[in-house]
């Protein structure tokens, strides 16, 4: 699906590359594969390298920690939902802090008007985070659970022991919940700086294109554009990029990569 101007995978995709993650595992229904690989390729185009795999029955978040167990291998690993976009000042040196952190779990919560949608966190005065609920009636808290998590390799193991829910899933909620019973679990709360959406609805999909397409208009700066966070990572040099601009060069999209190597934004 579209969001604005480039396709939804984009997001998640460059929040995992502005973390300095090159390996990238895109779980997708049976169905969909092929036609994220057809989008995203290898991914070698920009410095990383993509791989899929098929969770042939819809059976929770965390299963995507036993699909992914090859993949993940010896690893720390993160997962971020493919609905998710995340934007805010000061994102990328939080996700490269969480990402060289050796905290066995870390979860980023945001606060919401609306937490009995989501997994919700309860704190005590101190920030100290007390319980996990899942999409309670009556929340604890605004302080969603958003869908970006930070494992350590405990966690195949971890979503393997825990047993499916009333709906018949394997819920993120149980595992984060499991490591909060050991004391391993870091909250890192998501403040008025920035943003976090969920486009699982049409109304919020369409929130979500609106807040790119204004932000964009207003900055002259694109959101989640997979080959400027590349380049910008170093994941590719100047002359890459200018390849990768040349097919789009009567776009404004490829003017926009083109004249990137020129300015210091």
């Amino acid at each position: 699906l579209p969001v604005y101007d480039k396709p939804l995978i984009y997001y998640p995709l460059t929040t995992l590359m502005l973390g300095g993650i090159r390996d990238i595992l895109v779980i997708t229904a049976p169905n969909e594969r092929e036609r994220f690989r057809s989008l995203l390729g290898d991914g070698l185009q920009w410095g990383i390298r993509i791989q899929y795999a098929a969770q042939e029955q819809p059976r929770g978040l965390a299963d995507a920690f036993i699909v992914g167990e090859s993949f993940i291998g010896n690893d720390r690993c993160a997962l971020i939902l493919g609905d998710n976009i995340y934007y805010g000042h000061g994102l990328t040196e939080l996700l490269q802090k969480t990402a060289a952190s050796s905290a066995p779990a870390t979860i980023f919560c945001y606060w919401v008007s609306d937490p009995e949608r989501y997994g919700v966190a309860k704190f005590n005065e101190a920030w100290q985070i007390l319980d996990l609920e899942e999409k309670p009636q009556r929340p604890s808290s605004n302080w969603a659970v958003t869908g970006l998590y930070f494992y350590d390799n405990k966690i195949v193991e971890i979503a393997k022991s825990i047993a499916p829910s009333k709906r018949g899933e394997l819920e993120i909620t149980d595992v984060n919940k499991a490591y909060l019973a050991r004391g391993e679990l870091t909250v890192e709360r998501l403040g008025r700086g920035y943003c976090w959406l969920d486009t699982g609805t049409h109304d919020t999909l369409l929130d979500a294109a609106e807040f790119v397409r204004v932000t964009e208009h207003r900055q002259g700066l694109k959101i989640a554009c997979v080959e400027e966070v590349a380049w910008r990572m170093g994941f590719i040099d100047d002359t890459q990029l200018l390849r990768l601009s040349e097919p789009l060069r009567n776009t404004g999209y490829g003017q926009y990569l083109a004249a990137l190597p020129l300015h210091s934004w």
